[in-house]
């Protein structure tokens, strides 16, 4: 006979699982909604909030939108000939060489006096050409046949190679700027008349990476002293050859191995830096960082607690922060917009300095006095709501991921040289996503941190605004012959 205690019992049990069940339940649907929305989605995390909802005291003016009316216009015009200059309409750029062609009109124009002339603009194009430069060195017999005088033949980029300077910078710049694999470089020399085998095409970068390692050198030695940096890191995928040999490798080919690009950026001088290592794990900023003294701007990944000494001090990132909340938008929309509207305000203190070039006394000021309390409110409400969510719930791992690092996301407003967040950095790795979905995969951990030697390199010419072939081109024509000591002067 079931008693009334057993069936109590009983009854306790199965609320106990329908509710495992309803987190599940909420828990998947939450993950489902996330990758709908990778995949089809949009993938911006901005938050837009109401202007009066985001009135920090900054006198930002705010326009109002004008009441929409209708009206019937009647008017006349004349039309105009069809060789109108459009007044608004942009000039061509005036460095751009001119090539003038003539017309005479079909009339005799015998004895008429010219009154003026009409020019017509239309840019065209030449599409690239190949030229062979040949050094000719006339040989002198000397005197009593004591010897032969000859010209020095100019440094090459590559010894006793048959690739200039010019064209080893464009196939690099194609590749690790404009994200050209090398295959797809070969067909355009085709159609230019020159058959380029594709390992002559990899000797030639092999030869280019082997020739700016000193310079990549001298950037890393550059960028560590600094005494600010952001760091973050982005997958590579790396053709491991080992995998052949493997017992477990029934196939018999080559497997491809996931490697990381450690990517560090000084705001403060612009440059950037990438670092290729075969894992994820510590040992790779550990190395770079042994000697670095001053601030480190991070995301939340835990191999960067190891920094958390005297001489570093970590800061973290409140774009990571906030993109937790705008994930729990779905699952507690009250707790979540809460959240991000206060991390707005915070934005648009970095928006007004931003827009009105404060330098970083003013942006201390202002965010003193504007984001700190901010900052601090924020900091109790994360206390109070800890207790009350779901830990497994969106909203609860955004409160959990927060929390724990809200101290480290409060530095930068006792700072102003500071960034809110780590966007800087994640804007340098951008060009890497797009480049493996080109070519996919580095052909060995060799070849991936070659490119990562050329990356550091160009992505600095992007962030100083340098034209990337020109500076490349110099650099291969002067460097085989450039004092060793002197290579920082060559730093874009």
């Amino acid at each position: 006979m079931i008693t009334t205690p057993d069936l109590l019992l009983e009854n306790e049990k199965l609320r106990s699982e329908l509710q495992q069940k309803t987190l599940r339940i909420t828990k998947l649907e939450h993950q489902l909604n996330q990758l709908l929305r990778h995949i089809y989605g949009q993938r911006s995390e901005k938050y837009s909030v109401p202007a009066s909802q985001m009135s920090l005291g900054l006198d930002l003016p705010v326009i109002d939108k004008p009441e929409t009316k209708k009206e019937t216009i009647t008017y006349e015009r004349t039309k105009q000939s069809s060789n109108h200059n459009h007044k608004g309409r942009l000039a061509l750029p005036e460095h751009l060489p001119r090539v003038d062609q003539i017309i005479p009109p079909l009339e005799d124009v015998t004895g008429l006096k010219i009154i003026g002339q009409e020019i017509t603009e239309r840019l065209e194009c030449d599409p690239g050409k190949l030229f062979v430069t040949r050094f000719i060195r006339y040989k002198y017999a000397k005197e009593n046949n004591e010897g032969v005088i000859i010209g020095d033949l100019p440094s090459s980029p590559i010894e006793k190679g048959r690739a200039g300077a010019s064209v080893l910078a464009l196939v690099t710049v194609q590749k690790y700027v404009d994200h050209l694999p090398l295959y797809r470089q070969i067909e355009q020399f085709k159609r230019m008349g020159i058959t380029i085998p594709s390992s002559t095409m990899s000797d030639w970068m092999k030869a280019g990476a082997r020739l700016i390692a000193p310079l990549y050198e001298a950037l890393v030695k550059k960028i560590l002293e600094s005494n600010y940096l952001q760091v973050d890191e982005t997958r590579i995928q790396v053709l491991d050859r080992d995998e052949k040999a493997r017992p477990n490798n029934s196939s018999g080919q080559a497997k491809t191995h996931r490697g990381w690009y450690w990517t560090y950026r000084d705001p403060q001088s612009g440059m950037v830096l990438f670092d290729y290592h075969e894992s994820r794990g510590r040992e790779g900023p550990q190395n770079m960082l042994k000697n670095f003294e001053g601030y480190l701007q991070t995301d939340g990944y835990e191999v960067y607690n190891q920094f958390d000494k005297n001489n570093i001090t970590l800061v973290h990132c409140m774009a990571h922060a906030r993109r937790y909340f705008e994930q729990a938008l779905d699952n507690d929309k009250e707790l979540a917009t809460h959240a991000l509207k206060e991390i707005q305000k915070l934005y648009a203190v970095e928006k007004h300095c931003r827009e009105n070039n404060y330098d970083p006394f003013q942006r201390l000021d202002l965010r003193q006095e504007k984001s700190q309390p901010v900052l601090e409110q924020l900091h109790l409400w994360l206390k109070d709501q800890v207790v009350k969510v779901t830990p497994s719930s969106a909203i609860g791992k955004a409160i959990s991921y927060a929390l724990p690092r809200w101290l480290r996301l409060m530095f930068y407003a006792n700072d102003g040289r500071l960034e809110i967040d780590n966007n800087l950095v994640e804007n340098s790795i951008r060009p890497i996503a797009i480049g493996r979905k080109n070519y996919l995969f580095a052909g060995s951990h060799q070849s991936a941190q070659n490119a990562a030697m050329f990356y550091s390199l160009l992505g600095t010419c992007k962030l100083k605004g340098i034209e990337p072939f020109a500076w490349l081109k110099n650099i291969f024509e002067i460097l085989p012959d450039y004092k060793a000591n002197r290579l920082e002067e060559l730093l874009p």
